[in-house]
């Protein structure tokens, strides 16, 4: 079963980079899909992006410009940045995988509040 869990600072400050890492357990990110996933706070689900088992990475287009997704294979992690966060980037943030597009197992989440 494959287990994921959320890491990286709960605090950010506007402008700057926010940083989260996704340690994968029980599967390799070398196969299948491994999404980023946020929900502000009363809000919505928001896809973020997702990164594929052969390295390519897909966008949400409202946040391609600031957002990258990227792996270290050799401890079986994937990483989030989103560059110049403001302070409707404060959200639970999800790591997720899927077989597909679509997540069929998430993370527990981490709380990132961007304030001054």
């Amino acid at each position: 079963q494959v287990q994921l869990q959320e890491s990286g600072p709960g605090l950010v400050k506007p402008s700057q980079t926010l940083s989260l890492t996704c340690t994968v357990s029980g599967g390799s990110i070398t196969t299948n899909y491994w999404s980023w996933i946020r929900q502000p706070p009363g809000k919505g689900l928001e896809w973020m992006g997702v990164i594929t088992g052969s390295g390519n990475t897909w966008y949400s287009p409202s946040l391609k410009s600031r957002v990258s997704i990227s792996r270290d294979t050799s401890v079986n992690q994937f990483t989030l940045r989103l560059s110049s966060v403001t302070l409707e980037d404060t959200a639970d943030y999800y790591c997720a995988y899927g077989t597909t597009f679509m997540a069929i197992s998430w993370g527990q989440g981490t709380q990132v509040t961007v304030s001054s």
